[in-house]
């Protein structure tokens, strides 16, 4: 059963603020588009991969898109400032984009949409950006219990599943 909601003297119910902001205006959304790589190495027990501790979650390298700049392009910057990777191979065709919402206290409302390609490379020699605590080379299972988000591990699983068909 559904409690009612009574109308209050700005139109919206009784506890909640007015539908469509103060002023009657739809809030405004604030849109972001960033790029990353689920990447990974092969090593003589299979295959791993980089995940980083942001300190509150764990995910992939990953970062805005600059004015003038392809998804590839910004995934290929972010990588190399995120962790000094410089040679990242991509596999295949293989593309997906998250999309999701979040409440930034400078920003407001933002709507966010990360593109993230396959990557391969072939050290495992990582140097973090400030913006990490530490990082992780791990094998797909332990990936999977280490990530945070679970729209980040249906990414991680259609990575795997796609470089497992692929056998790369």
């Amino acid at each position: 059963m559904r409690a009612k909601r009574s109308k209050g003297k700005s139109g919206g119910a009784v506890g909640f603020p007015p539908r469509g902001g103060a002023r009657g205006k739809a809030p405004r959304v604030r849109r972001e588009f960033s790029a990353g790589f689920i990447l990974f190495r092969q090593t003589a027990a299979g295959r791993v991969y980089l995940l980083l501790d942001y300190g509150r979650h764990w995910d992939y390298a990953k970062g805005h898109v600059e004015d003038g700049e392809s998804n590839w392009q910004a995934a290929v910057r972010e990588l190399r400032e995120e962790t000094g990777i410089r040679k990242v191979d991509r596999v295949g065709k293989f593309q997906m984009a998250m999309d999701y919402t979040f409440f930034s206290p400078k920003k407001g409302r933002v709507s966010k949409t990360v593109t993230y390609f396959l990557g391969k490379t072939t050290g495992d020699a990582v140097k973090l950006s400030d913006e990490h605590e530490g990082f992780a080379w791990l094998e797909y299972e332990a990936a999977m219990a280490r990530l945070t988000f679970a729209n980040a591990r249906t990414i991680l699983a259609a990575a795997e599943k796609y470089v497992s068909r692929n056998d790369e």
